[in-house]
């Protein structure tokens, strides 16, 4: 019986749209060689990114920061991710873009050579299990500390090892997310998320100065929480906000509303999603059902 051939998978590689196979960038890219550069990991529902534009607002906003010039405006870039859904038939897609500093001959020696590279790949996404919303998850708390005099600190460089590193560990003992705390032991984010937790009806998060990345998916819970009249209160929080709270959840772009039932060995309120989880999750969906419908 003959085989239905493959789609090919696409990448956007500086402006064009090449076959994954055969996209490549120089050796002596300094970010294959020193992990200089930028990322934003964006997820599309129905074709359309979910808040592109405050994404790559969020790379602009680094790219300057660092004295970065981001190759293409932020309308191309959208129209060449949503021209990339399309090519690889992925209308609900986990989306990365990533943007190196370039050849490091041309940082270093000031020479003639290719400068930066935008590079953007959309795959399926594979959503976290049900079962992770309807009865919560497990995180670890991590043995390290991030510093607010860190340059990098806000920032989504690619410069992830310690990031991943932290999350492996998490994973090896079973648990989905590692939960960093400041140098001055405050409660900071997860290696791949913002964090909150709930106390007598309030929701608390991180401010962005802690300091944390400043989350699309986490404005947009804030956002959808003010709507709904649940109050918000960014504040700094230590580890007893956090292990003494009615509930624990998580935010991210593929993760949107994730509940946390323990950290470790100790379990939140009564060992499963609150009310006030389950109904942020819910007010996020129906707006990305707004945004970006099918």
């Amino acid at each position: 019986m003959s085989q239905t051939p493959q789609k090919p998978e696409f990448v956007y590689l500086n402006g064009q749209f090449v076959p994954a196979g055969e996209a490549t960038v120089s050796v002596f890219d300094s970010g294959l060689l020193h992990g200089a550069g930028l990322f934003e990991t964006m997820r599309s529902y129905n074709g359309k990114v979910f808040r592109g534009p405050m994404h790559l607002e969020r790379l602009y906003h680094s790219a300057e920061a660092f004295g970065l010039a981001v190759p293409g405006a932020v309308d191309d870039l959208l129209a060449g991710m949503h021209e990339l859904l399309k090519r690889n038939d992925a209308p609900n897609a986990r989306l990365r873009l990533t943007m190196t500093m370039g050849n490091t001959r041309a940082i270093v020696q000031d020479e003639a050579v290719p400068g930066p590279n935008v590079i953007i790949s959309a795959v399926p996404l594979e959503p976290y299990p049900r079962k992770f919303y309807d009865e919560g998850t497990s995180v670890l708390i991590c043995p390290w500390r991030q510093g607010r005099h860190d340059p990098t600190a806000g920032h989504k460089t690619l410069g992830y090892m310690v990031r991943l590193l932290a999350l492996r560990r998490a994973q090896q003992l079973g648990l989905i997310e590692s939960l960093w705390f400041t140098t001055d032991n405050l409660l900071a984010e997860g290696c791949i998320s913002n964090v909150f937790v709930v106390k007598g009806g309030i929701v608390k998060t991180p401010p962005i100065d802690t300091p944390v990345l400043p989350g699309v998916t986490r404005a947009a819970v804030i956002e959808v929480a003010g709507a709904g009249g649940i109050p918000v209160e960014e504040r700094p929080l230590t580890i007893n906000d956090l292990l003494e709270a009615d509930e624990v959840f998580l935010t991210s772009t593929t993760m949107e509303v994730m509940p946390v039932a323990r950290i470790e060995k100790h379990t939140i309120a009564d060992d499963r999603p609150g009310p006030i989880s389950r109904r942020l999750l819910q007010l996020f969906r129906e707006l990305v059902a707004r945004e970006c419908p099918g």
